[in-house]
């Protein structure tokens, strides 16, 4: 590790280094893609950790929303039909796959395949 780096990581706030974990956690996922360079209207798959989720319907449906955080920036993840699903919950790491397309020029998953990872300690 070079000086720039450690005195980098000596004056980071504790949101960069959050985001530095991120980042080598989403890395270390194979065949995962970092949200920052997601192309749109093509399949993807990011891991990261879930920030936040909630029930907001969509035109009569209910839909279950959560914010994917990988380090890099935010991916939306939407369920339609569904009001809550097991395990997805904040602070849970999660994988995803699906479509990526943007939404109110927000990058946004319909339905993505998941799975569970552990967390920290775990």
């Amino acid at each position: 590790m070079s000086l720039k780096e450690r005195l980098r990581k000596v004056v980071a706030s504790q949101a960069e280094i959050e985001a530095d974990e991120e980042r080598a956690d989403a890395l270390r996922s194979v065949g995962c893609t970092a949200v920052e360079s997601l192309p749109h209207r093509t399949r993807a798959s990011v891991s990261g950790v879930i920030r936040s989720v909630v029930l907001r319907p969509r035109e009569g449906v209910p839909a279950l929303e959560a914010e994917l955080y990988d380090g890099s920036g935010a991916l939306d993840l939407v369920w339609l039909g569904r009001r809550e699903i097991a395990g997805i919950a904040p602070g849970r790491r999660v994988r995803i796959e699906g479509l990526v397309c943007l939404v109110d020029g927000r990058r946004t998953v319909f339905n993505p395949r998941y799975e569970l990872r552990p967390r920290p300690g775990e």
